[in-house]
């Protein structure tokens, strides 16, 4: 951390704020230190090469991972780029060179720091330790001298570009703390890192944000604002030097700027080059990438191809764009680190042990997630194409590339399963609670009465557990020549309905109550009389038809759209010998309404509970186990005794039907669909039901139509 962030941008940045450019390296470091706890909690749970790309793929899978990766390695990459190239202007202080030839001094620089990588950590390890203990001691000194000349008339407008130009530079300079996290890319050539790291970022932290402070305080202070702020100012330490220790202040800072800037940049290639050395042991990169030398012990092609990049953006990319590119990166990357430690926590990963945990969670996180979208929406529009290629490049390279060679799914995933899960085991625990409400069973002068009784025996089942009542309602269509009041005089046909209901009434444990109605409209009657007497659920029998099934002669799917309360189709099979009632589920949890049923229909019949899940045969155990966890927590609330089951299966309507053939009733859930797209694709629900020789329950709950585009996407994924 100690480089470009206080030798190179203080002049850059004071020019987007005037001195308040001191508040921005406070709320930099502000917005850093959850992403450093995140970091540090996730380095003690997987002292791994790798940091940043390890945590954010485990937490949120190889997609993201690769994203973090590709985004980290630019940024660090970025960033000594960067330090090389500002080195080049405290150069010119020390020894007096033609301008054109410092870029073949940073070049020189950098090819002499991927040779000391290349020979070993140990050797980087020893020059970083005398270099930063040399930059912290000169740094104090140069506090300490500077701060009794401070001239207060510098800070004055403290604020020069308003609220808008504060963030703009604490953004800009937000790479200045990148460094924090570096160590947890060589996390395991670390001794002892369940101690050692959160001592390490954590401190490192608190001690820059108050070296930043104080030493950009001194730097504005004594310096002349116009100096300070000019276009090419990029030895902004060498200059408030000269105002209190002349020239022979300004020569020491100098020096130290070198010998700084060389430490920052030779960091920044020892963890850079562990990215493309993880991604690669995880198959996302070539896997010449993982290669350690036999005699140096290192990723020689890792540093050996992260060296190249770093002498090409030397060579070609203007300075303040490296700033503002490895700033944005960063910002980016440190957002979602502290997405992936929710993840982690959320998550039910027995592997997921870390020795240290961030305090605060999850607020902690949350404001380091905020604070980083805000600022990164202040970079401008460079910064923020680049962030936005780099993920597009990452994606590429993900589904070029990574995709066919990896099957891990991140604890995200796990995450959202089982929050879904619980939703799903709330919303179940109060459908059982909620009493009332009727059950409307609509039929027509085709329902015989064997199908009329199964009708009414599901319907009182379900009207029984909620201590409702049950609506018997013989629809008729009347033709449009006649008016309806000369078509509702009772015949011979009604009477008989009504008469051979009440004795069925008599046989079932609710109120059933039995009537006739005509209209013209069949479809508009039902929904229309469902909403009359606040219906929790319309029953009715479905009516395959060649490309669709219906309902009273209408579409199926016309009445999940309109009807104002769940729906039921059931396709008789005989329901009077149950044993078994299965229900099934193609993808996540189980609507609340597919449960209760079941439990109605089981504890009617004294039958048991089967639930069937069916998961993609790669699924990783942790879906599995959560699957089994919600089907014991589902057990609990059923009045019925249950089991359960969960069958792996590449063939999915092959499997599930072969798993539930000898059930006796099988409830399914169903959505609404057009013709055209049931006669290009099929139901996958309606094909299990023919294939079945089950009567089966066909379940259309009525949340599904508030369910937001979003949670369905997501819950897509997960599942």
């Amino acid at each position: 951390m100690i480089g470009s962030g206080i030798f190179v941008l203080p002049g850059l940045a004071a020019k987007k704020t005037g001195p308040s450019v001191i508040l921005a390296y406070l709320l930099a470091g502000l917005i850093v230190l959850p992403a450093a706890l995140s970091k540090a909690e996730m380095a003690t749970a997987m002292p791994e090469a790798g940091g940043t790309y390890l945590y954010i793929d485990r937490a949120m899978g190889p997609l993201l991972g690769t994203i973090a990766g590709i985004g980290s390695w630019f940024s660090l990459v970025f960033k000594s780029a960067f330090a090389l190239v500002g080195l080049g202007a405290y150069v010119l202080l020390v020894v007096s060179i033609p301008g054109e030839y410092l870029v073949f001094l940073s070049l020189g620089l950098g090819v002499l720091l991927v040779v000391v990588n290349i020979v070993g950590v140990k050797q980087s390890g020893r020059l970083q330790a005398i270099i930063v203990s040399l930059v912290l001691l000169s740094l104090a000194a140069f506090t300490f001298s500077g701060i009794i000349n401070v001239d207060g008339t510098n800070f004055d407008p403290f604020v020069t570009h308003g609220n808008s130009g504060v963030l703009a530079a604490t953004g800009f300079v937000f790479v200045s703390y990148a460094g924090v996290t570096k160590i947890a890319s060589v996390a395991e050539e670390v001794e002892n890192p369940g101690r050692n790291i959160p001592i390490a970022m954590i401190g490192s932290v608190v001690v820059m944000m108050l070296v930043y402070t104080l030493t950009v305080f001194v730097v504005v202070g004594v310096s002349p604002p116009n100096e300070l702020m000019s276009n090419d100012m990029l030895t902004p330490m060498a200059l408030a030097a000269r105002q209190f220790a002349g020239q022979w202040g300004e020569l020491v800072v100098a020096v130290v700027a070198v010998f700084a800037l060389t430490s920052m940049a030779n960091a920044g290639i020892l963890s850079s080059s562990r990215f493309p050395f993880a991604m690669s042991r995880d198959e996302l990169a070539p896997q010449r990438l993982s290669e350690v030398s036999s005699r140096f012990k290192t990723p020689i092609v890792s540093v050996l191809l992260t060296g190249g990049l770093l002498l090409g953006l030397i060579a070609f990319v203007p300075v303040v764009e490296l700033a503002k590119l490895a700033s944005a990166f960063k910002i980016l990357i440190f957002s979602i680190i502290n997405v992936a430690l929710i993840a982690f926590r959320e998550s039910s990963l027995e592997s997921y042990s870390p020795e240290f945990t961030s305090p605060g969670y999850p607020w902690v996180q949350i404001f380091g997630l905020v604070g980083g979208l805000v600022l990164l929406t202040q970079m401008g529009p460079v910064a923020i194409g680049g962030a936005v290629g780099i993920i597009l490049m990452g994606i590429l390279w993900y589904l070029v590339y990574g995709r066919a060679k990896t099957e891990r799914q991140g604890a995200a995933l796990d995450a959202v399963r089982r929050s879904a899960d619980a939703q799903s085991l709330s919303q179940v625990e109060q459908a059982f609670v909620d009493e009332g409400g009727s059950v409307l069973v609509a039929m027509d002068e085709r329902t015989s009465q064997s199908r009329e009784r199964t009708l009414l025996t599901a319907a009182a089942s379900v009207a029984a557990q909620r201590d409702g009542q049950v609506h018997a309602v013989r629809f008729e269509e009347g033709p449009d020549q006649l008016t309806l009041s000369s078509a509702t005089a009772m015949d011979e046909s009604d009477r008989e309905f009504e008469r051979k209901t009440q004795e069925l009434a008599e046989e079932l444990p609710v109120p059933i109550h039995a009537q006739e109605i005509v209209s013209h409209d069949l479809r508009r009657a039902v929904i229309n009389y469902a909403a009359d007497i606040e219906a929790d659920l319309l029953l009715g029998e479905w009516e395959p038809d060649r490309y669709h099934a219906e309902l009273l002669g209408s579409d199926v799917d016309w009445f999940m759209e309109h009807a104002p309360c769940d729906t039921v189709f059931l396709r008789d099979r005989d329901i009077d010998d149950v044993n078994e009632i299965t229900v099934i589920t193609r993808r996540g949890p189980y609507r609340p309404l597919k449960v209760t049923l079941a439990d109605a229909l089981a504890v009617h019949h004294d039958a048991r509970v089967r639930f069937l899940t069916a998961v993609d045969k790669d699924a990783p155990d942790e879906q599995v186990t959560a699957t089994r966890d919600y089907h014991r927590e589902l057990e609990t609330l059923c009045e019925a005794p249950t089991t359960s089951e969960v069958v792996r299966t590449s063939d999915l309507l092959d499997d599930l039907v072969s798993a539930a053939q000898e059930t006796d009733v099988a409830v399914i859930g169903t959505v609404a669909h057009s013709r055209i797209h049931e006669f290009a694709f099929c139901d996958p629900a309606t094909e299990i039901s023919d294939r079945l020789d089950a009567t089966v329950l066909l379940a259309h709950p009525r949340e599904l139509k508030s369910q937001s585009f979003v949670r369905g996407v997501v819950e897509r994924i997960a599942f």
